[in-house]
């Protein structure tokens, strides 16, 4: 069957994103008498869960020192919630252990999240945040720690069955997924509107576009003919030029594969998603040297889908200029690209560091296809807004595939109920300096 000649909405992108839009823009209208699924079509230049969403580690959290994003992230666990069994979502919890620099941010985001009532428990000081842990897990043995966080909500999701439980609910509201087709560019009208999405299997007239492209984001907003930089006002109250809209990171993450039973808990439970941040030294598992004196992190977990103990490590910075980048990080040679050399040593020797069963495991790190290149905004946040009239762009900044719920507040705002979560994630605010705040963690997206 060819791609209609017109359809009501285009949604670019089968991924978290796209799909959750498509799913609960199709119940809206069917909800509505306004229409239904058909007035839908979903297009993928390559397939469901082909892209960032179907490799990304599926952690979910509330964790964010910015309010905003906390009051997000907690109406998307509600989402992932809803049907655990669809969104293959284990709710096994998540923990923030931090080191005395983090420790007020974390103090701030537990208080934050008593007043939105996500359910937490808050550990503080040396001697008491290990007895936590061991309490837990036996061989705990991190230092530098002062703080932990344990969210009683969150977890983790299996990443390419969560998709197509998505897919499936969409399928179920009648919409119509196309895979194969590649966005090649926008017809607008005089108005700037778009009036046709170009793709390499023809024109496809619509009335409304939403844009849920991951981390192919910048190449729709040029596309789109959206600015390349922009102004931000600062906290200080000074316009800043010429900022680039975008930023490049890659994002480092791996396996070691044991068997995930090994990450059991003292009572035998699988354990919480586990993150860790500390300024105390990281020495080498392997021959003992220093692998870096500067605050670190790294975050995992036991995941039967990737067949060991999962998690990543801090990002770096790519180069940002088109011929130095590769932006389409899923290719077969681009494993090496994404995951820096140095990756696997410090992430399974901090993964030693932090508990004793992990020593002595460096030969059984999995070298295959994880992390990414995210596409990052000028501030590391995500933006949801109308561009060019009638597009929506989820741009979401790397904080992606744990965003479940975006896709309903989206299509709420499509339908014309603007939810209070997605304000502060407006474009205006660039312009308007309205920057969300900005913590100790090593990690950029928090």
């Amino acid at each position: 069957m060819g791609l209609p000649s017109h359809v009501k909405y285009v949604i670019v992108g089968a991924g978290i994103h796209g799909l959750s839009a498509a799913w609960h823009l199709g119940e809206n209208l069917r909800k509505s008498g306004k229409g239904s699924g058909k007035d839908i079509l979903v297009v993928d230049k390559t397939a469901i869960a082909a892209g960032a969403s179907g490799i990304a580690c599926g952690v979910v959290r509330n964790n964010y020192f910015q309010p905003a994003m906390r009051r997000l992230m907690a109406h998307s666990v509600s989402v992932w919630e809803g049907d655990p069994e669809a969104f293959s979502y284990h709710p096994v919890g998540y923990m923030q252990i931090s080191p005395e620099v983090m420790h007020a941010d974390v103090a701030s985001i537990y208080q934050q999240q008593k007043e939105i009532g996500y359910p937490s428990v808050f550990i503080e000081g040396e001697k008491d945040c290990m007895k936590y842990m061991q309490g837990i897990f036996s061989d705990w043995q991190a230092k530098g720690i002062t703080s932990v966080l344990h969210e009683e909500k969150g977890g983790y999701a299996n990443n390419t069955r969560s998709i197509y439980g998505l897919a499936k609910k969409a399928e179920n509201e009648d919409v119509r997924i196309a895979t194969g087709v590649k966005v090649l560019g926008f017809e607008k009208d005089a108005n700037g509107a778009v009036k046709a999405v170009v793709t390499d299997k023809g024109k496809i007239g619509c009335d409304q576009v939403i844009i849920g492209a991951g981390p192919w984001v910048k190449q729709i907003w040029d596309m789109l003919e959206l600015p390349k930089a922009i102004s931000i006002k600062g906290r200080d109250g000074k316009m800043h030029q010429d900022v680039p809209m975008w930023t490049f990171w890659s994002l480092q993450e791996g396996t070691l594969g044991v068997n995930p039973e090994l990450q059991r808990t003292n009572d035998g439970k699988m354990p919480p998603v586990i993150h860790v941040d500390t300024d105390a030294p990281l020495h080498s598992d392997v021959d003992g040297t220093v692998i870096t004196d500067k605050l670190w992190g790294i975050y995992y977990k036991p995941d039967f889908h990737f067949g060991g103990v999962q998690g990543g490590a801090m990002p770096f910075k790519v180069p940002t200029a088109p011929e130095q980048v590769k932006i389409d990080p899923y290719g077969p040679e681009s494993p090496d690209f994404i995951v820096g050399d140095d990756f696997a040593h410090m992430w399974v020797s901090a993964l030693a560091f932090c508990q004793k069963r992990f020593e002595g495991t460096m030969p059984k790190y999995k070298k295959e296809p994880s992390g990414g290149i995210g596409s990052f905004t000028a501030d590391s946040f995500p933006v949801f807004d109308r561009f060019c009239e009638n597009v929506y762009v989820i741009a979401d900044s790397n904080h992606g595939y744990k965003m479940i719920g975006v896709g309903k507040l989206v299509a709420d705002d499509i339908c014309g109920n603007e939810s209070d979560l997605l304000r502060p994630f407006r474009f205006s605010r660039f312009a308007e300096g309205k920057l969300h705040p900005t913590s100790h963690s090593p990690f950029p997206w928090s």
